[in-house]
């Protein structure tokens, strides 16, 4: 299935949590994990429309790694696999 967000919307792989602490210790599927505030593009809308109807381009590119904001996003789950879906507002970043 192809998604293409609309306006100014971005879809993002979010990048998953390590499974293991600094100091070695396994944290189990259970325990309560941070969200996840890195991820990379995976689909771009056209950008947000003027009053006057001129279209203005999103800033990041499909394949981008982007710092977004924890609570931000939405989460949506297409089969197994879990993407977030961003407006331009919400990305802080793009990390190189």
């Amino acid at each position: 299935m192809k998604i293409k967000p609309l306006s100014n919307h971005i879809l993002i792989e979010p990048f998953k949590e390590e499974e293991k602490t600094k100091t070695g210790i396994l944290l189990p599927e259970t325990a309560e994990k941070e969200k996840p505030e890195q991820g990379k593009v995976i689909a771009v809308g056209p950008g947000r429309k003027t009053a006057s109807g001129k279209i203005i381009p999103v800033d990041v590119m499909v394949g981008q790694k982007v710092l977004f904001k924890k609570y931000g996003p939405d989460e949506i789950k297409i089969g197994e696999q879990e993407y977030l879906i961003a407006s331009e507002e919400d990305i802080l970043a793009i990390l190189e």
